[in-house]
């Protein structure tokens, strides 16, 4: 006869480390991350509050793991480009980067500020690093690349999200930016506004990638 504290024999433990993080991504995509509190993920979960710093000391602790999670998959991005130069397999790891935080309400959100130690997160980095040093790049300049180059991805990501995520707070407002610029004496602004206003994220993302990529490119 099983013990109290003992899982019913054929059903699977309420909580453990991995669905928690699965619950609190549902969570996530539903409400988005400001909705995201543990009392409410202990209440998704049908368990105490306490129970879940058994596995996360802090909140912090949590969207770490929601983003080592997030970066599942995203190496294997390098496979799509074989026999590629670095450049080309270095754009495709930062796209797969872009996709994976969309793919989650407020991923990059999730995403910045974490310091993940997994799998998928430290193979994502030996890959970027690698390729680089592949190509010859010094192994400070390959470590400053993969810097620069998920820092630009995580940061064009956030501005994406906040600005195409409807009825948030913070949302940014095109029509508010357009009004502004129309009604005060900035000539240049003026004449790039449809740019400024725009809603195409892939094609801004692809020029500051670009951008990156030649700058490399010139140092190398």
């Amino acid at each position: 006869m099983s013990s109290p504290s003992s899982p019913t024999r054929g059903r699977p433990p309420r909580l453990d480390r991995a669905r928690t993080v699965q619950t609190a991504l549902d969570l996530l995509d539903r409400s988005g991350l400001d909705a995201l509190t543990m009392r409410r993920l202990a209440d998704a979960m049908d368990v105490q509050a306490g129970a879940l710093y058994r596995y996360f000391a802090t909140k912090q602790d949590l969207l770490t793991a929601m983003a080592e999670h997030m970066m599942d998959g995203v190496t294997d991005a390098a496979a799509e480009t074989p026999g590629g130069d670095w450049s080309e397999q270095l754009a495709t790891l930062a796209r797969a980067m872009r996709t994976a935080l969309l793919a989650r309400r407020d991923g990059a959100r999730v995403f910045a500020g974490t310091h993940a130690t997994g799998a998928n997160t430290l193979g994502f980095a030996d890959t970027v690093v690698g390729v680089m040093r592949a190509a010859g790049f010094p192994d400070d300049d390959a470590a400053r690349a993969l810097h620069t180059m998920a820092n630009f991805t995580v940061g064009h990501t956030l501005e994406e999200q906040a600005a195409l995520q409807p009825g948030d707070q913070g949302t940014a407002d095109p029509g508010l930016l357009a009004d502004a610029v129309t009604a005060g004496t900035y000539p240049h602004l003026k004449a790039s506004l449809p740019t400024l206003t725009g809603t195409d994220f892939t094609r801004l993302f692809e020029f500051g990638l670009d951008l990156l990529i030649e700058g490399l490119r010139a140092r190398h």
